[in-house]
């Protein structure tokens, strides 16, 4: 028999990933009961799952009314890239002045869209000397996985732009890589209302 603690884990693994694979919409209610029956638990563990996820900023716990995905409109995903660019900034910005030529963590991670650009910014941050880089975009990337689903959508040359990003990491091209990452950021921007619809929508 599975014990509590392993039963909220797994509910929160399989909560969180469905959330990052845009398996709900902004906004949509979480209903612990209904979600409970769809992973086989019981209503306890859920709720844990759900908190879990609400520290994480994944899901937000309204007094009185239960648990709902955050809303999102078109400021607050400009407001989202901003800070994603901001972050990625810092993080270079915290690499040690001798960049020695990085592990090929990322070496073909570029070859697939589908969590590339998380990869891709964990790796910078992995690379800073301020830990707090990592926990920050680890967070970030979580926030954006629905949104970067839709991307795939709408934006071409995903593939490329994701391998020369991990190709400037790679050799340690600060330089490059404040440059593509301005370039990657600002193509987001320019159609986020676009991201803003489709990501409403019910498949």
């Amino acid at each position: 028999m599975m014990n509590s603690g392993a039963t909220t884990e797994r509910v929160y693994e399989a909560l969180k990933r469905r959330i990052m694979d845009h398996g709900f919409r902004p906004g949509d209610r979480l209903d612990p009961t209904v979600l409970a029956d769809q992973m086989a638990a019981s209503v306890t563990p859920v709720r844990d799952a759900l908190h879990m996820c609400a520290g994480e900023g994944l899901v937000e716990a309204h007094s009185g009314t239960g648990f709902y995905l955050p809303t999102l409109d078109e400021p607050s995903l400009k407001d989202l890239y901003a800070w994603s660019a901001e972050l990625v900034t810092l993080a270079i910005r915290g690499w040690p002045k001798k960049v020695v030529s990085a592990e090929k963590t990322i070496e073909g991670v570029a070859q697939s869209v589908a969590g590339g650009d998380a990869d891709i910014f964990a790796a910078i941050a992995r690379r800073s000397l301020n830990g707090e880089h990592v926990r920050a975009v680890e967070a970030l990337n979580a926030r954006l996985s629905a949104v970067r689903v839709i991307e795939a959508q709408l934006l071409e040359d995903i593939g490329a732009e994701l391998r020369a990003l991990a190709a400037a990491v790679d050799a340690g091209d600060k330089n490059t890589l404040r440059r593509l990452s301005g370039q990657y950021h600002r193509r987001r921007l320019r159609i986020a209302a676009d991201i803003v619809r489709l990501v409403h929508r019910r498949e």
